[in-house]
């Protein structure tokens, strides 16, 4: 029952933080624009990157597919985190590296949810 309560938290920290960045990515929000237009990749890819992180919100939350989304979410936030040490900064736009702080506990949680869905993982891969 603890374990189930754990990758609950998980689920609901890693999809909350994902939805809760849809807003800006897709209202065209400055900071949102600025990140994407330093990164060479405004417009399509704030929009491409809002849709992938919303199918993968969908799919964590979904207790069946939720190691498909915590994968995708991981690889997501590993982007998100090399954007910020190679191109943007911890810091961006005055924001005392609340994104970049974001991106870390999203990736935390995704690898957290990937240890409880090892096995899946391991019969993706023809593990035994």
């Amino acid at each position: 029952m603890k374990t189930e309560n754990t990758i609950w938290i998980l689920r609901i920290i890693a999809a909350g933080i994902l939805l809760q960045t849809l807003f800006f990515k897709f209202s065209g929000a400055a900071e949102s624009i600025y990140i994407f237009s330093a990164l060479g990749a405004e417009p399509y890819g704030r929009i491409g990157s809002g849709i992938a992180e919303l199918i993968v919100a969908v799919l964590i939350l979904i207790p069946k597919t939720t190691w498909i989304g915590a994968l995708g979410g991981s690889g997501i936030m590993i982007g998100a985190i090399l954007s910020h040490l190679l191109v943007l900064g911890i810091v961006v736009e005055n924001d005392g590296g609340f994104l970049f702080l974001l991106a870390v506990i999203t990736l935390l949680c995704c690898l957290g949810l990937l240890y409880f869905n090892k096995n899946k993982l391991f019969n993706l891969l023809n593990f035994k």
